[in-house]
Protein backbone atom coordinates (compact mmCIF):
# COMPACT_ATOMS: atom_id res chain seq x y z
CA UNK A 1 0.00 0.00 0.00
CA UNK A 2 2.90 2.32 1.06
CA UNK A 3 4.73 1.95 -2.51
CA UNK A 4 1.67 2.16 -4.55
CA UNK A 5 1.04 5.52 -2.32
CA UNK A 6 4.46 6.92 -3.49
CA UNK A 7 4.34 5.33 -7.33
CA UNK A 8 1.10 7.21 -7.43
CA UNK A 9 2.99 10.70 -6.00
CA UNK A 10 5.84 10.43 -8.41
CA UNK A 11 3.43 10.15 -11.38
CA UNK A 12 1.74 13.36 -10.66
CA UNK A 13 4.44 14.75 -9.92
CA UNK A 14 5.96 13.81 -12.84
CA UNK A 15 2.66 15.20 -15.24
CA UNK A 16 3.18 18.32 -13.28
CA UNK A 17 6.58 18.81 -13.54
CA UNK A 18 5.94 17.89 -17.65
CA UNK A 19 2.86 20.08 -18.01
CA UNK A 20 4.69 23.17 -16.10
CA UNK A 21 7.70 22.62 -18.69
CA UNK A 22 5.02 22.29 -21.56
CA UNK A 23 2.98 26.04 -21.13
CA UNK A 24 6.43 28.60 -22.41
CA UNK A 25 6.62 26.11 -25.27
CA UNK A 26 2.86 26.71 -26.25
CA UNK A 27 2.93 30.20 -25.48
CA UNK A 28 6.19 30.51 -27.68
CA UNK A 29 4.89 29.39 -30.64
CA UNK A 30 1.85 31.23 -29.76
CA UNK A 31 4.03 34.05 -30.21
CA UNK A 32 5.71 33.06 -33.32
CA UNK A 33 2.53 32.87 -35.34
CA UNK A 34 1.10 35.88 -33.90
CA UNK A 35 4.47 37.59 -34.68
CA UNK A 36 4.44 36.37 -38.24
CA UNK A 37 0.73 37.19 -38.93
CA UNK A 38 1.82 41.00 -37.68
CA UNK A 39 4.26 41.03 -40.19
CA UNK A 40 2.83 40.14 -42.79
CA UNK A 41 -0.02 42.26 -42.40
CA UNK A 42 2.11 45.25 -41.91
CA UNK A 43 3.96 44.30 -45.46
CA UNK A 44 0.34 44.01 -47.08
CA UNK A 45 -0.72 47.03 -45.92
CA UNK A 46 2.62 49.09 -46.76
CA UNK A 47 2.35 47.18 -50.57
CA UNK A 48 -1.29 48.28 -50.45
CA UNK A 49 -0.07 52.17 -49.58
CA UNK A 50 2.43 51.93 -52.47
CA UNK A 51 0.05 51.14 -54.64
CA UNK A 52 -2.01 53.82 -53.97
CA UNK A 53 0.47 56.08 -53.98
CA UNK A 54 1.35 54.75 -58.07
CA UNK A 55 -2.10 55.22 -58.92
CA UNK A 56 -2.56 58.96 -57.15
CA UNK A 57 0.60 59.97 -58.91
CA UNK A 58 -0.93 58.57 -62.63
CA UNK A 59 -4.15 60.35 -61.83
CA UNK A 60 -2.41 63.47 -61.36
CA UNK A 61 -0.40 62.61 -64.61
CA UNK A 62 -3.37 61.54 -66.48
CA UNK A 63 -5.29 64.72 -65.41
CA UNK A 64 -2.56 67.08 -66.67
CA UNK A 65 -2.93 65.80 -69.89
CA UNK A 66 -6.17 67.74 -70.29
CA UNK A 67 -4.35 70.91 -70.19
CA UNK A 68 -1.15 69.89 -72.33
CA UNK A 69 -4.06 69.01 -74.77
CA UNK A 70 -5.87 72.58 -74.65
CA UNK A 71 -2.34 74.07 -74.85
CA UNK A 72 -1.51 72.12 -77.89
CA UNK A 73 -4.41 72.82 -79.54
CA UNK A 74 -4.29 76.69 -79.06
CA UNK A 75 -0.30 76.31 -80.15
CA UNK A 76 -1.33 75.01 -83.36
CA UNK A 77 -4.01 77.12 -84.32
CA UNK A 78 -1.75 80.57 -83.95
CA UNK A 79 0.55 78.89 -86.28
CA UNK A 80 -1.73 78.17 -88.89
CA UNK A 81 -1.35 74.16 -88.59
CA UNK A 82 -3.65 71.56 -87.83
CA UNK A 83 -3.27 67.83 -87.71
CA UNK A 84 -5.96 65.75 -89.53
CA UNK A 85 -9.30 65.56 -88.03
CA UNK A 86 -8.60 61.59 -86.83
CA UNK A 87 -5.61 62.22 -85.16
CA UNK A 88 -7.34 65.10 -83.24
CA UNK A 89 -10.19 63.02 -82.78
CA UNK A 90 -7.95 59.62 -81.37
CA UNK A 91 -5.80 62.17 -79.05
CA UNK A 92 -8.59 63.57 -77.40
CA UNK A 93 -10.17 60.07 -76.53
CA UNK A 94 -6.89 58.67 -75.37
CA UNK A 95 -6.88 62.26 -73.15
CA UNK A 96 -10.13 60.84 -71.74
CA UNK A 97 -9.54 57.77 -71.35
CA UNK A 98 -6.43 58.02 -69.50
CA UNK A 99 -8.96 58.82 -66.36
CA UNK A 100 -10.89 56.18 -66.93
CA UNK A 101 -7.66 53.88 -66.81
CA UNK A 102 -6.27 54.96 -63.88
CA UNK A 103 -10.15 54.45 -62.12
CA UNK A 104 -10.18 50.81 -62.86
CA UNK A 105 -6.34 50.24 -62.08
CA UNK A 106 -7.51 51.11 -58.45
CA UNK A 107 -10.08 48.38 -58.55
CA UNK A 108 -7.92 45.68 -59.83
CA UNK A 109 -7.08 42.85 -57.96
CA UNK A 110 -5.03 39.99 -58.35
CA UNK A 111 -8.44 38.02 -59.57
CA UNK A 112 -9.40 40.40 -61.67
CA UNK A 113 -6.37 42.02 -63.38
CA UNK A 114 -5.59 39.45 -65.86
CA UNK A 115 -9.42 39.63 -67.83
CA UNK A 116 -8.65 43.53 -67.38
CA UNK A 117 -5.26 43.81 -68.98
CA UNK A 118 -6.73 41.54 -72.02
CA UNK A 119 -9.35 43.99 -72.60
CA UNK A 120 -7.17 46.67 -72.37
CA UNK A 121 -4.49 45.59 -74.85
CA UNK A 122 -7.45 44.08 -77.00
CA UNK A 123 -8.93 47.45 -76.99
CA UNK A 124 -5.76 49.39 -77.65
CA UNK A 125 -5.21 46.67 -80.76
CA UNK A 126 -8.60 46.95 -82.29
CA UNK A 127 -8.29 51.16 -82.31
CA UNK A 128 -4.97 50.88 -84.31
CA UNK A 129 -6.88 48.37 -86.69
CA UNK A 130 -9.18 50.90 -87.44
CA UNK A 131 -6.57 53.57 -87.79
CA UNK A 132 -4.43 51.45 -89.83
CA UNK A 133 -7.77 50.71 -92.19
CA UNK A 134 -8.41 54.51 -92.49
CA UNK A 135 -4.75 55.26 -93.45
CA UNK A 136 -4.82 51.82 -96.26
CA UNK A 137 -8.64 52.53 -97.23
CA UNK A 138 -8.88 48.52 -96.59
CA UNK A 139 -11.32 46.55 -96.02
CA UNK A 140 -11.70 45.68 -92.33
CA UNK A 141 -9.61 42.63 -91.25
CA UNK A 142 -11.90 39.41 -89.90
CA UNK A 143 -12.24 40.20 -85.87
CA UNK A 144 -11.25 36.69 -84.45
CA UNK A 145 -13.67 34.43 -83.11
CA UNK A 146 -12.01 32.32 -80.73
CA UNK A 147 -12.13 33.09 -76.92
CA UNK A 148 -9.41 32.62 -74.36
CA UNK A 149 -10.98 30.08 -71.44
CA UNK A 150 -10.85 31.62 -68.34
CA UNK A 151 -7.38 31.76 -65.51
CA UNK A 152 -8.25 28.30 -63.19
CA UNK A 153 -9.57 25.98 -65.49
CA UNK A 154 -8.09 23.44 -68.11
CA UNK A 155 -6.35 26.45 -69.91
CA UNK A 156 -3.82 27.56 -67.12
CA UNK A 157 -2.73 31.20 -66.92
CA UNK A 158 0.46 30.94 -69.18
CA UNK A 159 -1.44 29.03 -71.59
CA UNK A 160 -4.03 31.74 -71.93
CA UNK A 161 -1.62 34.03 -71.54
CA UNK A 162 0.77 32.19 -74.97
CA UNK A 163 -2.56 32.05 -76.86
CA UNK A 164 -3.36 35.83 -75.98
CA UNK A 165 -0.02 36.92 -77.23
CA UNK A 166 0.07 34.94 -80.28
CA UNK A 167 -3.32 35.84 -82.00
CA UNK A 168 -2.67 39.87 -80.98
CA UNK A 169 0.97 39.54 -82.71
CA UNK A 170 -0.50 38.03 -85.89
CA UNK A 171 -2.86 40.95 -86.13
CA UNK A 172 -0.40 43.47 -85.78
CA UNK A 173 2.11 41.75 -87.67
CA UNK A 174 -0.63 42.53 -90.71
CA UNK A 175 -1.24 45.88 -90.05
CA UNK A 176 2.67 45.73 -90.41
CA UNK A 177 2.82 44.72 -93.60
CA UNK A 178 -0.57 46.97 -94.68
CA UNK A 179 1.36 50.24 -93.64
CA UNK A 180 4.78 49.61 -94.99
CA UNK A 181 2.76 49.94 -98.61
CA UNK A 182 1.36 53.15 -97.69
CA UNK A 183 2.87 56.43 -98.39
CA UNK A 184 1.36 59.92 -96.91
CA UNK A 185 2.74 63.52 -96.31
CA UNK A 186 1.90 66.86 -94.84
CA UNK A 187 -0.03 66.06 -91.93
CA UNK A 188 -1.91 62.41 -93.01
CA UNK A 189 2.40 61.44 -92.90
CA UNK A 190 2.17 62.65 -88.98
CA UNK A 191 -0.72 60.34 -88.39
CA UNK A 192 1.03 57.64 -90.20
CA UNK A 193 3.49 58.16 -88.32
CA UNK A 194 1.89 57.88 -85.10
CA UNK A 195 0.22 54.97 -85.92
CA UNK A 196 3.12 52.98 -86.99
CA UNK A 197 4.78 54.19 -83.40
CA UNK A 198 1.60 52.64 -81.49
CA UNK A 199 2.34 49.12 -82.98
CA UNK A 200 5.40 49.44 -82.70
CA UNK A 201 4.59 49.96 -79.09
CA UNK A 202 1.77 47.02 -78.69
CA UNK A 203 4.33 44.91 -80.34
CA UNK A 204 7.11 45.29 -77.72
CA UNK A 205 4.49 45.20 -74.98
CA UNK A 206 3.83 41.61 -76.31
CA UNK A 207 7.25 40.47 -76.21
CA UNK A 208 7.35 41.38 -72.67
CA UNK A 209 3.81 39.95 -71.64
CA UNK A 210 4.93 36.57 -72.86
CA UNK A 211 7.31 36.26 -70.17
CA UNK A 212 5.24 37.35 -67.20
CA UNK A 213 3.80 35.85 -63.97
CA UNK A 214 0.60 35.86 -62.39
CA UNK A 215 2.26 37.24 -59.18
CA UNK A 216 3.44 40.72 -61.49
CA UNK A 217 -0.18 41.50 -61.74
CA UNK A 218 0.72 45.07 -60.07
CA UNK A 219 3.72 45.53 -61.57
CA UNK A 220 2.05 44.82 -65.27
CA UNK A 221 -1.22 46.63 -64.40
CA UNK A 222 0.78 49.82 -63.33
CA UNK A 223 3.42 50.09 -65.98
CA UNK A 224 0.58 49.46 -68.86
CA UNK A 225 -1.36 52.74 -67.61
CA UNK A 226 1.90 54.63 -66.99
CA UNK A 227 2.83 53.69 -70.73
CA UNK A 228 -0.47 54.48 -71.95
CA UNK A 229 -0.04 58.52 -70.35
CA UNK A 230 3.09 58.59 -72.07
CA UNK A 231 1.88 57.43 -75.43
CA UNK A 232 -0.38 60.29 -75.33
CA UNK A 233 1.78 62.94 -74.05
CA UNK A 234 4.08 61.70 -77.25
CA UNK A 235 0.95 62.07 -79.72
CA UNK A 236 0.12 65.36 -78.39
CA UNK A 237 3.69 66.97 -78.55
CA UNK A 238 3.24 65.36 -81.96
CA UNK A 239 0.51 67.52 -82.92
CA UNK A 240 3.13 70.60 -83.33
CA UNK A 241 4.76 68.72 -85.97
CA UNK A 242 2.06 68.71 -88.26
CA UNK A 243 0.81 71.26 -91.40
CA UNK A 244 -2.10 72.04 -93.11
CA UNK A 245 -3.14 68.60 -94.75
CA UNK A 246 -3.22 68.56 -98.66
CA UNK A 247 -2.55 65.26 -99.61
CA UNK A 248 -4.32 61.96 -99.57
CA UNK A 249 -2.43 58.85 -98.47
CA UNK A 250 -1.61 56.52 -101.50
CA UNK A 251 -0.77 52.94 -101.73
Amino acid sequence: MHRTFLASVAVVAGLTVFGCDKGPAVESGRADVESAEKKAAEKQAAEQRERSEQANELERRAANLESQWTEMQTKVKTRDRTATAGLREEVAEDVKNTRTAVADLKTTTPENWWERHERAVERSVSDVQADVQHLTKQKPMPEPTDTAAPVGTAAGFADRRDAFVSRLRARLDAMEEQLGKTKAKGALETELQDTKARIDKLQDDLDKLRSVSADAWWDVSSKRVGEYIERVEASIKRLDDNKIQTDKPRN
